[in-house]
């Protein structure tokens, strides 16, 4: 199964610099990344073509992160859409760790989640 990976870092100028340099610089190539900060924290969610690579690169520069299998879902691309996704994880005591935005087609949007507990989270997220 692909992995999804969540990197904590410094809310700073160049982090994503360092972290993307060290990726290529081990061949690792990024499939899909997104992230924020607040304060001083920040952080990065990423897919890779790599997982073994990524988690050397990761693991050899120090970095602190997770990682969990990657599971896809579609969501209708309308109001209510992640509400009605996220309520059901949260009653099913599911933890979204990561989650990245994948892209839309039709009245559906695909995302890509990383949670705490694959097991009950896949009944809800592969539903078509």
């Amino acid at each position: 199964m692909p992995r999804q990976f969540v990197v904590q870092v410094t809310n700073q100028p160049g982090q994503m610099a360092t972290l993307a340099e060290q990726f290529a610089a081990a061949g690792v190539d990024l499939r899909a990344i997104g992230g924020g900060g607040l304060g001083d924290v920040g952080h990065f969610i990423m897919t890779t073509a790599d997982d073994d690579g990524a988690r050397k690169v990761l693991e050899t520069g120090g970095w602190t992160f997770l990682e969990g299998e990657s599971l896809l879902a579609e969501v209708d691309d309308r109001p209510g859409g992640m509400a009605r996704i996220a309520r059901e994880l949260s009653d099913a005591g599911v933890n979204v760790l990561g989650h990245l935005f994948l892209g839309r087609w039709s009245d559906r949007a695909t995302f890509a989640f990383v949670v705490d507990d694959p097991e009950k989270a896949r009944p809800i997220l592969e539903r078509r």
